[in-house]
């Protein structure tokens, strides 16, 4: 009876042993748990903090512009870090730019944009027909990532109808057509000028207009001068900002002259001055 007493105790003192036990082990349990979780996590950031880097999607992807404008290539990068970006003309493999810092002579080109949410745009200043290719905008990932833009760039100039010198008569009509032709940009606006001012339509002088037709294939604009004054004479250009502007001299004179006079036209003006230059010829040939 004594040794099954004895018994019954050891085996109690067993059992509370592993009821004590089990808390701690459940501890323990809950101790790994976390840990795991807090690796997964860390594991979680890391990934984010590794994204893919790539471009944004800017739609323009083709440029179009005349000599002398100034262009902005777009580049902007999602997920930079520590890589770079660079810009290559295609042509020749030049590197133009590599981050901020500029690798050619040439001082037309550019990074502008915000760098702190890494907007690395090419900005080209005065762009030639020469510029026409395509550029590359490069970051250097594994395995490299690029963005090409095509650029155009028009070699377009304003035309002034009729001859670049005109006679005209003292109270006849100054008529002049300009003519923008640009097929790939939208239509322009076009400003006279007359010995380098610009022409005030509401001036005292009066007696000048301007007639404006704008389509699909560019702008025509007519500069209407009635009761011509002789100091109306001089250089008379149309400018636009989308192309080179154009010139005419024009000259007002006192008395008729046998010399490209204009009637409210040029019609005739190219052949009378080939037949006065005859006339002159003939008249030092006889003396």
């Amino acid at each position: 009876m004594a040794l099954f007493h004895g018994m019954a105790l050891i085996l109690l003192g067993i059992g509370c042993h592993l009821l004590r036990a089990e808390p701690a082990s459940d501890h323990r349990n809950q101790a790994a748990q976390r840990f795991e979780d807090e690796i997964g996590r860390t594991e979680r950031r890391t990934h984010r903090g590794t994204r893919r880097t790539t471009f944004y999607k800017d739609p323009t992807q083709k440029v179009t512009a005349v000599g002398g404008q100034t262009v902005v290539l777009l580049c902007r990068v999602k997920n930079l870090g520590n890589r770079t970006v660079s810009w290559i003309r295609k042509r020749d493999l030049h590197i133009l730019t590599s981050m901020s810092t500029t690798y050619t002579s040439d001082a037309r080109f550019t990074i502008v944009g915000d760098q702190d949410i890494d907007e690395w745009n090419l900005q080209i200043d005065y762009v030639q027909p020469r510029d026409t290719g395509i550029y590359e905008c490069q970051v250097n990932t594994e395995p490299k990532i690029h963005r090409a833009i095509i650029l155009k760039v028009l070699d377009v100039q304003a035309k002034i109808t009729g001859p670049e010198e005109v006679y005209v008569k003292k109270g006849s009509t100054i008529g002049l057509t300009c003519i923008v032709d640009t097929q790939d940009i939208p239509p322009s606006n076009v400003t006279w000028y007359h010995a380098g001012a610009a022409i005030d339509f509401d001036g005292p002088r009066g007696g000048v207009s301007l007639e404006t037709e704008k389509g699909k294939n560019g702008t025509t604009s007519k500069l209407l001068i009635t009761r011509a004054l002789l100091n109306d004479s001089g250089n008379y250009t149309c400018a636009s900002n989308k192309v080179a502007p154009a010139s005419v001299m024009i000259h007002v004179l006192n008395g008729e002259h046998p010399a490209a006079m204009q009637h409210g036209g040029t019609g005739n003006a190219n052949r009378r001055a080939i037949f006065f230059s005859l006339l002159l010829l003939v008249d030092r040939t006889l003396r």
